[in-house]
Order: C-alpha cells, then sequence, then structure tokens
C-alpha cells in the first residue's frame, strides 16, 4: 500500500445506522491531493461504483478477518 498520507478518517463501525451519506460527506469535502481513509468491518464494494462514477479512485486492503482499510481520493 503507497505511504501517502491520509488527511481524514471515517471509521463506519462508530456509525449508527446506514453510513453512506456519512461517507459521500466525508469523500465530497475532499480538497484534490487529499485523501480519506475508510474503516470498514467488510469490503464496501457498492461503494465502489459510486466512487469511480464520481470521480474519485480507491485502494482497498483487508487488514484483518473483520477490518477493511479503503484509501479514497480524487481522481
Amino acid at each position: 500500500m503507497p505511504t501517502k498520507s491520509v488527511d481524514r478518517t471515517i471509521d463506519v463501525r462508530e456509525i449508527d445506522g446506514p453510513p453512506f451519506d456519512d461517507i459521500m460527506s466525508a469523500v465530497g469535502s475532499l480538497e484534490d491531493g487529499e485523501r480519506l481513509e475508510l474503516l470498514a468491518p467488510f469490503e464496501p464494494e457498492p461503494l465502489y461504483e459510486v466512487l469511480d462514477s464520481r470521480g474519485y479512485t480507491h485502494e482497498s486492503d483487508r487488514q484483518d478477518e473483520d477490518l477493511w482499510r479503503v484509501l479514497i481520493e480524487p481522481a
């Protein structure tokens, strides 16, 4: 995984209810060159198509059995 810095982190395990709106709000506030670290208990595959369609790139990495780390940045 690249060693670029992370500017913000959102841990969806701490969100009560569906996290999609929280994630998209955080993603939408990214400036060019900034990266968001998303921590989730599963691989958020449905999110990838949304990110791609809105001009963001993502890199996923399974950290543990129930922890995925996804780095998101503007394309």
